[in-house]
């Protein structure tokens, strides 16, 4: 298999925007629904707009969510869906 830089970089991008705890949770939440507010992230993870704005933007430069501007509110979806199917692997495996 020949070494593709901008392949390994990009799946390197999606991995280190899946690093965070909320970032994780919030992609989760994605794939149980079509689309979320930013402001119910705000209030289901009791963090500051500012702060769920940034992490959502994260995961928007990495390619997992797009977003949706309608109004004042901004929607999210989940765009890579195959991180779903990581995330369960990794909840399901077994420590030894």
């Amino acid at each position: 298999m020949v070494y593709e830089r901008e392949t390994c970089q990009s799946a390197a991008d999606v991995f280190k925007a899946l690093g965070h705890p909320a970032r994780l949770w919030m992609v989760e939440q994605l794939a149980d629904r079509q689309e979320h507010c930013v402001c119910e992230f705000v209030e289901a993870l009791s963090l500051e707009y500012a702060t769920v704005s940034k992490h959502l933007s994260v995961l928007k430069n990495a390619g997992i969510v797009v977003n949706d501007k309608r109004g004042k509110n901004i929607f999210y979806s989940l765009r890579c869906h195959c991180v779903i199917g990581f995330i369960a692997c990794l909840r399901n495996r077994k420590l030894s």
